[in-house]
């Protein structure tokens, strides 16, 4: 008999194949119930903006694995799993280069006006001669970075390419990283052009950029975030996008998703994704990989390839 699971997010065609092919699925916004099924699942496979709801772990007494499809930790109570002796896996490493190429992206396209420059077009503005504003310049420009992990150093390579200035905030000074080190968030942001968020979400960085992290950035500053949404203090952001005291934004995540602050989506200087940084054919598939290899070693009583917990 194939073992129990449930799918709280939905996953690449292949890997829910796969899935299908090795477990009993129970996808669970299609289900009625957790109760029947309770007693038999020991593995959910979610997502790191989904996580597991606090009552979905609760009604699930013998889970023994939360299997997430990225490297989000921040909707899922690991403290709760560890006093439960529950596993929690993430897939690091196969998203970092895609989540960095996304954070040139949303810089490019807020700096240089792409996305207002395309609907110009569209909308034919051009062959009227209607004035169109001038972007600014990327390269040569100071960037400062929240958070220097994988994802961290994988902009800051990119961006030097760019023959950019790079400096980083984190929680400790990183020996090897080559880079300035700003112990104040405030500082960095103040010595930089351009501040991408890379910083993990959770309790420790919530609302880390605030409004005296965006009054430093100035309002020739451009706020970048790949990161999670709960980082940044939306409603300081949206203040000082309003009010001119912040240049633009790139965002891919938001607080609430997938709810967006209504001012935001009529604000021309800010350019907007639906938490799509890692969303390519490749990384999705290599993260339900995985996935599939986590829940497989786990099933088997064999060690885990990505344990957070």
């Amino acid at each position: 008999m194939k073992p129990d699971i449930v799918l709280l997010e939905r996953m690449m065609p292949p890997i829910e194949k796969a899935l299908d092919a090795a477990y009993t699925v129970h996808y669970l916004p299609d289900m009625p119930s957790l109760e029947a099924i309770a007693p038999r699942v020991r593995a959910v496979v979610t997502g790191g903006g989904t996580g597991v709801p606090p009552d979905v772990m609760a009604a699930l007494p013998e889970l023994g694995l939360i299997a997430i499809n990225g490297i989000g930790t921040d909707a899922v109570d690991l403290q709760a799993a560890r006093r439960r002796n529950i596993h929690v896996t993430t897939t690091p490493g196969v998203l970092t280069d895609d989540v960095a190429d996304m954070a040139i992206a949303l810089l490019l396209a807020a700096s240089r006006g792409i996305v207002r420059a395309d609907r110009y077009v569209r909308e034919g503005e051009w062959p009227k001669g209607a004035p169109i504003a001038l972007g600014h310049r990327v390269s040569g420009r100071r960037m400062g970075i929240v958070g220097l992990g994988h994802v961290g150093r994988a902009i800051a390579h990119r961006a030097q390419a760019f023959g950019m200035q790079v400096a980083y905030n984190d929680v400790r000074e990183i020996p090897d990283a080559g880079l300035a080190f700003h112990a104040s968030l405030t500082d960095l942001a103040r010595c930089s052009d351009i501040l991408v968020v890379a910083a993990a979400g959770g309790a420790g960085s919530r609302g880390i950029v605030n409004e005296g992290v965006l009054d430093a950035l100035g309002s020739a500053g451009l706020l970048i975030n790949v990161a999670r949404g709960s980082v940044v203090d939306e409603s300081a952001l949206v203040a000082a996008l309003r009010d001119g005291r912040l240049g633009g934004a790139g965002l891919d995540v938001f607080a609430h998703e997938p709810d967006v602050p209504a001012a935001l989506l009529a604000m021309d200087n800010v350019v907007l994704q639906p938490h799509r940084a890692s969303a390519t054919v490749e990384t999705r598939q290599a993260m339900g990989e995985m996935v599939l290899g986590n829940l497989a070693a786990f099933h088997a009583g064999r060690p885990l390839l990505s344990a957070v917990v």
